[in-house]
């Protein structure tokens, strides 16, 4: 098994997330987008979720993107701080590029009647490129975290995230959600261009479904025997778990380990495979074993399942430690509802033995 990743001593940053983020409207009801009245404004993008999750878990974390010299970029940069995350190497574009903004239905992305409408052809983050992002900046961190989004955006954006996944000297440890968009892509490029990143990474987030999408995989195993590079591969089913693949520094053998995904009262599904990510990157951070990271990894999705938007203010870290450390029998009998994640919850958890903490959360 790798050892722990541990932070750069030089540097104060943990983790560096690069890649476009939205304004991103949500509706005052449910319905179509041709009869909501009015939405709310909040703030959307895979990149920039998993940093504002893991800055509210307490990592020092810097976003890196390039945003419209307008009101929104404003909006996105203020707001992104605000979670604590780093946004000093945020560049505004200079040639009237604007900021991304999307809008999208409060139904189910699994049913026919979910809409998402998006305004980002052209956006600021499409312009990001080998030659205006700035290299000392995306290699500060100890774990460079990227998504296959940021590559289908332009042509200069596959260019930078095909420097990226070149295993060169002094690179962080590469961190890439594959996080497959089908509408973004220009041509029917995305398959291969996905998989050459994915193996250019050191830690892989693939969803099974993605995987039988784009390349005609469909188990765990078969992902694994085409993405052998990476040290470390996770696979999410969904309401089936994640099984992650952990490769033996010494020997070379795989270490494989499945965790059951947590019950949950969905409230909106977007964003819980951001979350799944920083939950399995901050545990991966403080050096906890393979089971307890993908456990981190469902509870942080579950934080985001039960909440309307894309970001939401995690549990706290001994709460998830809590729920994490139960036995199997225990961590089965959770069933997640909004509010979960609160402080009074938290010391609910915190007060009860495993057995009447499960059944505590899940009546919280």
């Amino acid at each position: 098994m790798p050892a722990p990743v541990a932070a750069d001593p030089t540097s104060p940053t943990e983790v560096v997330c690069l890649g476009e983020s939205m304004v991103t409207f949500l509706p005052s009801r449910p319905g179509r987008l041709a009869d909501v009245p009015a939405f709310t404004r909040t703030i959307g993008g895979a990149e920039s979720n998993v940093a504002c999750a893991l800055a509210a878990a307490g990592h020092p974390v810097k976003w890196i993107s390039r945003v419209g010299a307008d009101g929104f970029g404003d909006h996105l940069v203020e707001a992104i701080g605000a979670y604590g995350v780093d946004t000093s190497a945020v560049r505004r574009d200079a040639d009237g590029r604007p900021t991304g903004i999307y809008f999208r239905t409060a139904t189910d992305r699994s049913t026919t009647a979910h809409e998402v409408a998006y305004y980002r052809a052209g956006s600021a983050a499409s312009a990001m490129s080998p030659d205006t992002m700035d290299r000392a900046d995306l290699f500060s961190g100890h774990v460079l975290h990227l998504s296959g989004i940021t590559a289908a955006l332009s042509d200069d954006c596959l260019a930078l995230m095909r420097e990226l996944a070149e295993r060169v000297p002094g690179r962080p440890l590469l961190s890439f959600d594959v996080n497959h968009r089908p509408a973004l892509w220009r041509d029917d490029s995305g398959p291969d261009v996905l998989l050459a990143i994915a193996r250019g990474a050191d830690l892989v987030f693939v969803g099974d479904d993605e995987a039988a999408q784009l390349w005609d995989l469909h188990s765990p195993r078969a992902i694994r025997a085409a993405l052998p590079e990476p040290a470390v591969l996770v696979v999410k089913a969904g309401a089936d778990g994640a099984t992650a693949f952990v490769r033996d520094e010494e020997d070379g053998a795989d270490t494989v380990t499945s965790v059951p995904a947590l019950a949950v009262d969905v409230v909106a599904p977007v964003g819980a495979g951001d979350a799944f990510a920083a939950g399995f990157l901050s545990a991966t951070l403080r050096g906890l074993p393979t089971g307890a990271r993908l456990r981190h990894g469902h509870l942080m999705a579950a934080a985001v399942l039960t909440d309307a938007g894309d970001v939401c203010v995690p549990p706290a870290r001994a709460h998830a430690d809590r729920l994490a450390a139960l036995d199997d029998a225990a961590w089965g009998a959770l069933r997640l509802g909004p509010g979960w994640t609160s402080e009074a919850a938290g010391r609910t958890a915190e007060a009860t033995d495993s057995t009447t903490s499960a059944e505590a959360v899940a009546a919280s």
